[in-house]
């Protein structure tokens, strides 16, 4: 990063399992260091970011102005043996990661904060998911009908919540039925180009890019005006 600045920047990795020194770690990141939020992967010892033991560090993202990015984390074991044991190895440990329990984790994380109130008692946190929204924007008219205000208590819909704080990338789905569907209901400004390269190829993603069916200027925000201003970059 200090070597090509004009080519890399950096979140940070942060010790979750101490909200408060994980707080002070990403200011000291941010501030000292340039980077330009957080990345954390998934749950911390069977806790997502909803849990009150995180404020201080959503608190402090919130001062620093600075997204967290939520990756994917690997199931707990009992999780995994309830949903996604049961056949080889290699078919179980894809089928809890990469090829659903990944995208399905993220979500409920995300859906957790907004029924628990997160981003009430947290009003300018923003939050990064990628693989083109974890299956949210498919679901998103489902989870309104069925938790609806009457029933959450909330002051915004569930959906409207996400769109006021979420941003998601492409990362890795480079097929247009899932773009449309992110596309309809995160809109333009709110989509970044990502590659999740080296699980995917730069060149698939390069080419999805060029051949998106949008017009020149949402294309460009997708490309890089909106990582542009969410991330501050030059």
């Amino acid at each position: 990063m200090r070597a090509r600045p004009d080519r890399f920047a950096t979140f940070a990795h942060l010790p979750l399992t101490a909200p408060e020194a994980a707080a002070d770690e990403l200011e000291r990141t941010v501030r000292e260091l340039g980077f330009l939020g957080a990345l954390i992967s998934g749950q911390t010892h069977g806790k997502f970011l909803d849990d009150p033991a995180f404020a201080p560090l959503l608190a402090r993202a919130e001062q620093l102005d600075v997204p967290i990015y939520i990756h994917p984390g690997v199931p707990p074991d009992s999780v995994r043996a309830a949903y996604y044991d049961g056949f080889s190895p290699i078919v179980s440990t894809m089928f809890a990661t990469s090829g659903w329990g990944w995208h399905a984790e993220t979500a409920v994380h995300v859906l957790r904060m907004v029924l628990a109130g997160t981003f009430e008692r947290h009003p300018r946190l923003k939050l990064i998911i990628g693989h083109m929204g974890e299956g949210l924007p498919a679901m998103m008219d489902r989870v309104d009908h069925s938790l609806g205000q009457k029933i959450t208590g909330l002051p915004r819909p569930v959906s409207r919540t996400i769109l006021d704080h979420v941003s998601i990338t492409i990362s890795g789905f480079f097929s247009l039925a899932p773009f449309m569907a992110a596309l309809l209901t995160f809109g333009a400004d709110r989509i970044l180009f990502s590659v999740d390269y080296p699980f995917a190829e730069n060149n698939d993603a390069r080419a999805f890019l060029d051949a998106l069916p949008v017009p020149p200027d949402e294309k460009e925000k997708i490309a890089h005006g909106n990582a542009d201003r969410l991330l501050k970059l030059g």
